[in-house]
């Protein structure tokens, strides 16, 4: 199994130089890849951007843009802005695509909630794979370029937590780029037997599967679970904080580095292709803390 490592882009006041000291420490470590998500209504970076910015600081590691929401994209813009991402890391960038959970975020760019549908982006991914093929779909002089590094245009993920979702997704994507709220081993398991069988329906090759979750260490902090806590205080701030703080006790993992290597190992068992661990905190000898036990 590998292990990526996510960039604290949801953390209060981060600054490119702190994200470059992560991105840097990442490439020069043992992680499989580097990974980041979209919010529109918050302070974090812009993804696309932020994935230029990521190809010139590494060179080795893969890049992952783990929820992409095509719906708050001009898909044919989407198509170009991910294939120049494609071709400046050259070929390293893995995408998941998802309908996303935030109805301010469709609101911030003026996007139809109703298009928040598996329909609808199951057609945006058709929109991006028929671009990155060289296909003309604006009716322009020339087709909308520039052709990914990767042969087909980057792998594409379903980013969710859900059975129907999963399911329909067998249909276009390559695999899961999941996440556990709880760090839930067992849970995870379902959703990929899930997975493997709707791909398998599907007559299409077994699944990547990837999954995600928050984590504080016990190294890092003096006290973990505040540590998950606060972040989600801040990360969640959409729903009611009387939620938040309902999940906060059992969100993620807090704890030591010997009981993360421990969980690590039971999602290995599970046929995880990877983990990905999302911090809750911004100091980057946490990318050094867990390397050491990978």
């Amino acid at each position: 199994m590998q292990v990526g490592m996510t960039l604290p882009v949801m953390e209060p006041d981060v600054d490119p130089a702190l994200l470059r000291d992560w991105a840097t420490r990442i490439d020069a470590g043992p992680w499989s890849t580097l990974s980041f998500g979209e919010r529109i209504a918050f302070d974090n970076p812009d993804i696309l951007t932020l994935l230029g910015a990521v190809s010139a600081w590494t060179s080795r590691v893969r890049i992952a843009a783990t929820v992409v929401v095509p719906q708050l994209h001009d898909p044919v813009h989407l198509a170009k802005a991910l294939a120049t991402a494609d071709r400046l890391c050259d070929g390293r960038l893995s995408i998941g695509l998802g309908v996303g959970g935030r109805e301010e975020d469709y609101r911030a760019v003026g996007a139809d909630w109703g298009t928040r549908t598996m329909a609808q982006l199951a057609e945006r991914a058709d929109v991006l794979r028929r671009v990155w093929a060289g296909k003309n779909t604006t009716g322009a002089t020339r087709p909308v370029g520039p052709r990914p590094a990767t042969e087909g245009g980057p792998e594409l993920l379903v980013g969710t937590l859900g059975r129907r979702t999963t399911e329909h997704a067998a249909r276009w994507a390559d695999g899961l780029a999941g996440m556990t709220l709880t760090a839930d081993v067992d849970e995870t398991a379902a959703l990929f037997d899930v997975a493997r069988k709707a791909w398998a329906d599907e007559g299409r090759p077994a699944p990547r599967l990837t999954t995600s979750f928050w984590f504080a260490l016990a190294e890092a902090t003096d006290d973990p679970r505040g540590q998950v806590h606060a972040h989600l205080r801040h990360y969640m701030n959409w729903l009611p904080v009387e939620i938040v703080d309902a999940l906060a006790p059992s969100a993620g993992f807090a704890g030591t580095l010997g009981e993360l290597r421990a969980l690590l190992d039971r999602f290995a068992e599970i046929g995880t292709d990877e983990v990905q661990l999302i911090p809750t905190g911004g100091d980057p000898r946490q990318v050094d803390l867990v390397a050491g036990i990978l």
